[in-house]
């Protein structure tokens, strides 16, 4: 019998390359994350119940069934990822340092709309449906399946994210990558799309992937806040133990990514 897995994905910062935030100014953010939070079949009815946990906190938001990470303050999203901390579920982050593409050949091509979101969702699923394999083999189940909803994002054409995975799929690309989708894991047509307020999966994607990047994108003031995502520790997806390269995948990888003494701790503190 198939087991079954659900990834809610959404998404930290933006695509844009025009002017990217220094402390005291405004501008795009110096990173994009795309995260997801990973469930197993039996355990998706239980994402309400989570998220109701959550907002059970909060007095005066306890008529909204809405959580967004950046309208929680300090406190609370310390308590929302306490929560979380405790339930069975994955966590997978890719993060792009978009800093590093502005002198890079590939820029032009990373300015096209959709193509560098597009690209980090293709390294989250490599390691998505990684996950779901290795966790059906240990349980002795028949092949995984895997269900990808995404909060819907305005400009974001769906049907030209299916094609591009349907273009690698069937093996239409010159060159082949060192990570691969496991396509018997996953089928594009596999792909849902959800507003952020219906699905309470969505809403913990929003705490999972804000909470991480909160830790590498430098706020007004130019400090990183690693706490959220290190209460979480114990829920990122590992491979051979580590966190780095699974659970959160750094676009370039640590040895190139330029970081500031914070963001290098944070990382460091992740992956002990």
């Amino acid at each position: 019998m198939p087991c079954s897995f659900s990834a809610y994905v959404d998404e930290a910062g933006d695509e844009g390359f025009g002017k990217l935030r220094l402390p005291g100014t405004t501008g795009q953010s110096r990173w994009l994350g795309v995260g997801a939070v990973l469930v197993s079949d039996s355990n998706d009815r239980f994402m309400p119940l989570w998220r109701d946990e959550i907002v059970s906190l909060f007095p005066k938001k306890q008529n909204q069934r809405d959580i967004h990470f950046r309208y929680l303050n300090h406190h609370q999203r310390v308590a929302a990822c306490n929560v979380l901390r405790e339930k069975p579920l994955g966590i997978c982050v890719i993060a792009s340092n978009k800093e590093t593409i502005l002198d890079s050949e590939e820029l032009e091509v990373f300015k096209r709309k959709q193509h560098l979101y597009n690209y980090l969702v293709r390294w989250l699923l490599e390691r998505l449906t990684a996950a779901c394999r290795e966790k059906a083999r240990l349980d002795g189940n028949g092949p995984a399946n895997l269900f990808v909803t995404f909060s819907r994002r305005a400009g974001t054409d769906y049907q030209v994210m299916r094609n591009y995975f349907e273009f690698m799929r069937d093996g239409r690309e010159l060159m082949k990558p060192v990570r691969s989708i496991d396509w018997n894991v996953f089928d594009p047509a596999n792909i849902r799309v959800e507003n952020h307020a219906v699905r309470a999966g969505l809403q913990i994607a929003d705490v999972v992937t804000s909470a991480t990047c909160a830790g590498l994108e430098p706020d007004e003031y130019g400090n990183v806040e690693p706490r959220y995502a290190l209460s979480l520790k114990a829920r990122y997806l590992k491979e051979h133990k580590r966190i780095l390269n699974c659970g959160l995948t750094l676009i370039p990888p640590i040895g190139r990514s330029p970081l500031s003494k914070e963001q290098g701790a944070f990382i460091a503190e992740l992956n002990k």
